[in-house]
């Protein structure tokens, strides 16, 4: 019953946009739209250490998503969300600011994310935490769009996969393209 509805609704925003029924077998989903990759700053991590997860969005050329901070209520906002487990503890999501951009469904300019965006959580591995292999459940939500239409919603499950050791001189900084230099 789902599909149907997410098929009704795309069917019905792209036939509004103009577009022809044989163009509407090559709308994309919101999940082959965004690629989202996930990244730790500490690999491995040290028991009672911080660091930063970082969540590296991918948006599709001629593509956006909206931004945290969206310019209309009705609008659905990036979100990112982790399901911590035990031995973990968190801070505030921090979010890039996004950028205006004019379309010609909207009268206003919206604040959107385009091309590359990151999306970065810092975290604390409490010295309770568990050693070796851990996991952090996220969601990611967002709404992807193209200047003749929206797809539906969409969240996805992800997974922060994580070495957690004893020692905090053998956790080591990571993917420093993506961190810079710690």
């Amino acid at each position: 019953m789902k599909s149907v509805k997410r098929f009704f609704f795309i069917l019905v925003f792209s036939l509004s946009a103009g577009l022809s029924p044989a163009s509407f077998s090559q709308v994309p989903s919101g999940r082959e739209v965004v690629k989202p990759e996930i990244y730790a700053s500490l690999d491995p991590a040290a028991r009672g250490s911080s660091f930063q997860i970082a969540v590296v969005m991918k948006i599709r050329p001629g593509f956006h998503v909206n931004a945290r901070e969206k310019s209309e209520d009705y609008l659905i906002a990036t979100d990112l969300k982790a399901a911590l487990p035990a031995g973990f503890s968190s801070g505030e999501v921090s979010y890039p600011k996004g950028k205006l951009e004019k379309f010609a469904f909207s009268k206003i300019p919206l604040n959107v994310y385009q091309d590359t965006v990151i999306l970065r959580m810092p975290i604390t591995a409490l010295a309770s935490v568990s050693l070796g292999q851990q996991h952090i459940p996220l969601k990611l939500r967002y709404q992807a769009c193209s200047s003749e239409l929206c797809l539906p919603p969409v969240t996805l499950t992800l997974d922060a996969a994580l070495n957690i050791v004893a020692s905090a001189s053998a956790a080591n900084p990571a993917h420093t393209e993506i961190f810079g230099k710690q």
